[in-house]
């Protein structure tokens, strides 16, 4: 495919394109969507390893006294209970309860003049529409806010074999990284952020380091076997692992009551925060649909958009939907009444003007085995 030259690029952009993939427009970034194909990529991040360029992902530094105080005001998670070297998924919400976006907050800790420091990655299409929210919600002028997104390169190395195949590029013990827990040490002799944290359902890290080191550690863990993979399989892995992608399944207009993600919501522990008055009148009154996994029978896909239907009648929409390589069948993701929310309901799925059947079933699709 012909690159645009309008579309911004990452540091990793030539090593990327050497290999030849097919490449896409995505949020204004040329990026890979399949080297070889997405089943194949898929299928080696399930049973071996994989490589994904994500330095296209917003990078925030938050620095200063009160700085996890100041975003408490802007998420419904708890944040006054993280340690430093933990880590919290959460949202932006808006007034009405809305997701602006979602988000991992890295708390790094303390520094000996009491400033607190805060990692934010952001998804890339909502970059610079967070980093305004934000900045414009930070009441006190001694807090620090800045995207540090071009000075880096993040990767994800995902799958049952990347400790294996990253523990010789750093001086981290890796194994000691709990879930969702991050430290910083070195890789390849040069300061880097590594995490435990990953959109696939498998285990795996993300690495945060200098452009011209980033692009010498995807060099030689591809070197190594690592395969390396585009958006393509990054969607079909945390799809089966039901992990909501901004924008389809959840948006401005979905509260995380309706999407399933009602455990990021601590109004006990939280205090207040933009949005909470609106998550707790529709707590009250009833939430009027919900997010389900869909199971679909034969080898129908459900695609973004399609009507989902119950006795012939539309009662709602699939956001996401693909075929599951480690499922070997056609899964989506939707938003339906409550009553038809339940595990075990048939439900349909209008695919070219058919009415094409499935099942609702507990999410997520795939859960890997314990290690």
């Amino acid at each position: 495919m012909a690159s645009h030259a309008s579309l911004s690029r990452t540091p990793l952009y030539g090593a990327i394109a050497a290999l030849q993939p097919r490449l896409t427009d995505f949020a204004g970034w040329e990026m890979p969507i399949q080297f070889a194909s997405i089943a194949q990529e898929h299928q080696a991040v399930r049973q071996a390893s994989g490589i994904f360029d994500i330095s296209h992902m917003g990078r925030f530094i938050l620095r200063g006294p009160g700085a996890m105080t100041a975003l408490q005001r802007l998420v419904p998670s708890d944040l006054a209970s993280l340690q430093p070297g933990a880590a919290q998924y959460t949202v932006l919400l808006n007034e009405q309860g809305g997701i602006l976006d979602d988000l991992i907050v890295y708390y790094q800790g303390q520094a000996p003049d009491r400033a607190e420091r805060a990692l934010l990655i952001v998804n890339a299409a909502t970059r610079q529409q967070d980093y305004d929210w934000i900045a414009s919600h930070l009441e006190n002028p001694a807090l620090e806010l800045r995207d540090e997104s071009s000075q880096t390169v993040l990767l994800a190395v995902q799958g049952p074999e990347a400790l294996a195949l990253l523990q010789p590029h750093t001086d981290l013990d890796l194994a000691a990284i709990q879930r969702y827990g991050h430290r910083e040490g070195r890789v390849l002799g040069q300061p880097a952020f590594v995490a435990r944290t990953g959109y696939t359902g498998e285990d795996g890290f993300e690495v945060m380091v200098p452009p011209a080191t980033g692009l010498l550690l995807w060099q030689q863990l591809v070197a190594a076997g690592m395969t390396p993979c585009g958006l393509g399989a990054r969607d079909t892995l945390r799809l089966e692992a039901a992990m909501a992608l901004y924008g389809q399944d959840i948006d401005a207009q979905t509260t995380p009551w309706e999407a399933g993600l009602g455990w990021l919501v601590h109004l006990d522990r939280a205090g207040d925060f933009i949005g909470r008055a609106a998550l707790e009148a529709q707590q009250e009154a009833g939430i009027p649909r919900r997010l389900v996994g869909i199971q679909m029978e034969g080898r129908n896909i459900a695609r973004h958009g399609y009507p989902v239907l119950a006795e012939g009648t539309p009662v709602g929409i699939v956001t996401s939907g693909t075929w599951a390589p480690s499922l070997g069948r056609a899964i989506a993701l939707a938003y339906v009444p409550p009553h038809l929310a339940k595990v075990g309901q048939a439900i349909a799925v209008e695919i070219r003007g058919k009415a094409c059947p499935g099942t609702v079933v507990k999410r997520p699709f795939y859960r890997r085995s314990p290690q």
